[in-house]
């Protein structure tokens, strides 16, 4: 069997958690590589829903291991009343089957102050983000100044780096934002609490997979947010602060890229977007209005309403080059029900140009004219269908025209939110 890597094709919210635990069955293994909890992954069995922000998806599947690698920003509040939460819906989310990587970095108060206070300075020019701290703490990763998972085991440590980390912070807050400083001992002694539940999570994420590997065992690796909000690749300055990519796999969990087998992008039938940034094929009038009450477009983590388009063939063809994407996974089929016709942007046009892949130069996407191709619409209800032949004629094609686009072949189709609502290819 092959290892399985799973990203968003487009801006997020694909359904990448509904796929991830439909994978995990098949799999032993399951990691997330990237992002912090402002990514949701929503999982609907048996009617019941489950919203899970940092453990990855396969943990509703029994038996599976599930760990957190060190691309990932944790924030220890979070993870705790998440654990709480499973394990009061009778999941086991003991040490046993659940781990932590000692490299992972930790989001702590004053990240979520500095990010909420950042925003607000910018005033018309904001970026959108959730404001829990994912961006600041990437910083003081890449300013070696970060805190990680590890320390929680090494109390003066601790306490040395918060120390350091607000001494800069500090000024920020009280000079440019005009915000009150945060205290040191308010940030460590929540801490120093959480670390006796933390520190049994501590695991070797990278030996544990290896281990795995030694031993025959699939690894699904679980990507959060998108591809188009990927830091180098996304529609900068409107992307989030880690990488997205499939190649971060290797990177965010300890491995090396030759571990990655088969990589599955998930893709929405239509396209949606959180926050601020470029969005060529948006739709926002009734069209728009349709597809977010039709598909429930409101932020698992956030509760924000979703901007919402047409699907945009330009956006996949460029996840397909970065990803180099094995298959699709097309999700939210049964949600296009009603409209009249279907349109598909196959082009852009761009000062005379027409490009079939996105522009590379900064905000050259908010310039761009889609270039659309039309499609017939459909009345049936698809949500009972369990085979692909059983849809209708105009889904089908609709389906296929996707892969004629993208050169990829669909080989996972959803039509409704349940997990059994999923057919293969």
């Amino acid at each position: 069997m092959a290892n399985i890597v799973v990203i968003g094709a487009q801006w997020g919210d694909e359904g990448k958690g509904k796929i991830v635990d439909m994978l995990s069955a098949e799999s032993d293994l399951i990691v997330r590589f990237q992002g912090g909890n402002n990514a949701g992954h929503t999982i609907k069995v048996d009617g019941r829903e489950t919203i899970l922000h940092l453990i990855p998806s396969g943990i509703l599947h029994e038996g599976k291991t599930c760990l957190i690698g060190n691309g990932v920003v944790l924030d220890p509040e979070v993870f705790l009343r998440e654990v709480d939460a499973l394990a009061a819906k009778g999941v086991d989310v003991s040490p046993a089957r659940l781990g932590i990587s000692p490299k992972t970095h930790l989001i702590l108060p004053y990240h979520k102050v500095i990010d909420q206070a950042r925003e607000a300075k910018r005033a018309g020019k904001k970026i959108g983000t959730t404001g829990r701290g994912i961006g600041p703490c990437y910083e003081d990763k890449a300013a070696r100044i970060g805190v990680r998972a590890g320390d929680l085991a090494r109390p003066d440590l601790l306490r040395e780096k918060v120390r350091f980390a607000l001494l800069e912070k500090n000024v920020l807050l009280r000079e440019l934002y005009k915000f009150d400083p945060v205290d040191e001992e308010s940030v460590l002694a929540p801490l120093l609490e959480q670390a006796a539940r933390l520190t049994p999570y501590l695991t070797d994420v990278s030996a544990a997979i290896a281990a795995a590997q030694a031993g025959g065992k699939v690894v699904l690796f679980e990507g959060a947010q998108g591809i188009h909000l990927d830091i180098d690749h996304g529609t900068y300055p409107f992307v989030t602060s880690s990488n997205t990519v499939a190649g971060s796999a290797a990177a965010g969990s300890g491995i090396g890229p030759r571990l990655l087998d088969r990589i599955v992008g998930i893709v929405k039938a239509y396209t949606t977007r959180v926050g601020s940034g470029p969005f060529p094929t948006e739709l926002e009038d009734d069209t728009g209005s349709y597809l977010r009450a039709q598909g429930h477009e409101f932020g698992a983590t956030t509760g924000r309403p979703r901007r919402c388009g047409w699907l945009d063939a330009v956006v996949l063809r460029e996840t397909v080059r970065l990803n180099s994407l094995t298959e699709i996974a097309l999700t939210k089929l049964d949600v296009l029900r009603g409209l009249p016709a279907l349109r598909i942007c196959v082009a852009y046009e761009l000062d005379g140009k027409r490009l079939d892949y996105m522009p590379q130069g900064e905000g050259e996407l908010a310039r761009v004219t889609p270039v659309y191709e039309e499609m017939p619409g459909f009345e049936e209800d698809i949500s009972a269908c369990t085979a692909f032949a059983q849809l209708p004629e105009t889904v089908r094609r609709y389906v296929e025209r996707i892969e004629e686009l993208t050169g990829v072949h669909i080989g996972i189709v959803s039509v409704g939110p349940d997990r059994h609502a999923t057919m293969s290819r």
